[in-house]
């Protein structure tokens, strides 16, 4: 994830760490959590909810990493940009989930125009993504790096991602998208893509219609910029739109293409998926919940 090293060059933060001796000790483990001002968990979905209970009663700022708590009651969800209260809403709590990668490419596109009422909340929706290894943990870098391994690989033929839930309770969507995965051989970066129809949005929106929308919800952020109506001048060659432009940064970057005689759109973001995808987005929610500068690490 990256954590370390970026807190590592925070101007307000002293990172404590366990002696390697006591890491799997659950008393030492349980006052490390309880009196430090802020605990970033990059565990298991089952470590970090267990975690969680070690800090209760704690006045402990929790970021957590995992998706145990993405759409569970009191938490807030961590990314900042998602709505005009939400950085407000993290800055004022003690259990913060940090959002899945591929989630915030698909709400950063999405949740703009249901909020917009430019996209319907019953609309059926697809995303197509592909990410760097990275994103798959130790175990894949290693294949990645070390081993014969396939170019590119789609995945998720189960149709049952860990990140569905996030992805319709955050857009207000009443369902869940189909969602169809890849990694590519390149170790960070992302692009997350979302095609529509003009027939799927409200009668008579236009794809400026849905540029300006998504240029208005993130007027004035500092993390997120929307590109204007077809931008083929981003593209490689006048044709490719590579996924690791924005790597080592907490950007997110919106675009917009849209050929109205077809009545077709295809919407995608780009991000580094170690940063704003990870590392990133939990250092600005432990600026924005500890009252420091929100881009300050960043």
């Amino acid at each position: 994830l990256q954590v370390r090293e970026r807190l590592e060059k925070h101007p307000d933060i002293e990172i404590l760490s366990l002696d390697a001796a006591v890491r799997k000790d659950e008393a030492a483990r349980k006052e490390a959590l309880q009196t430090a001002d802020a605990a970033v968990l990059c565990l298991p979905d089952d470590a970090a909810v267990a975690a969680v209970a070690l800090a209760e009663g704690s006045d402990t700022v929790i970021v957590d990493a995992s998706t145990a708590h993405r759409v569970a009651d009191g938490w807030a969800y961590g990314f900042a940009e998602m709505s005009s209260e939400q950085a407000e809403v993290i800055s004022k709590s003690k259990r913060i989930a940090n959002p899945g990668c591929y989630p915030t490419g698909f709400i950063g596109l999405v949740r703009p125009l249901v909020h917009a009422g430019l996209l319907p909340e019953e609309a059926a929706m697809t995303v197509h993504a592909v990410s760097g290894y990275s994103g798959g943990g130790k175990g894949l870098i290693e294949t990645f790096e070390s081993q014969d391994h396939e170019p590119w690989g789609a995945y998720g033929f189960a149709l049952a991602h860990k990140h569905l839930p996030e992805m319709a309770k955050w857009t207000g969507l009443r369902e869940e998208p189909i969602f169809c995965p890849a990694v590519g051989d390149f170790k960070q970066g992302m692009v997350v893509s979302v095609p529509l129809r003009l027939s799927q949005l409200k009668p008579g929106t236009t794809p400026a219609d849905v540029q300006a929308a998504l240029s208005k919800h993130y007027e004035g952020k500092q993390f997120v910029s929307v590109a204007p109506l077809n931008p083929n001048d981003v593209l490689e060659r006048g044709a490719f739109l590579r996924p690791d432009s924005l790597n080592d940064t907490n950007r997110l970057e919106l675009f917009c293409w849209g050929n109205e005689a077809k009545g077709t759109l295809w919407l995608a973001a780009r991000l580094d998926n170690l940063g704003k995808g990870a590392s990133g987005a939990c250092v600005q929610n432990l600026n924005l919940a500890l009252g420091f500068d929100e881009a300050a690490g960043l």
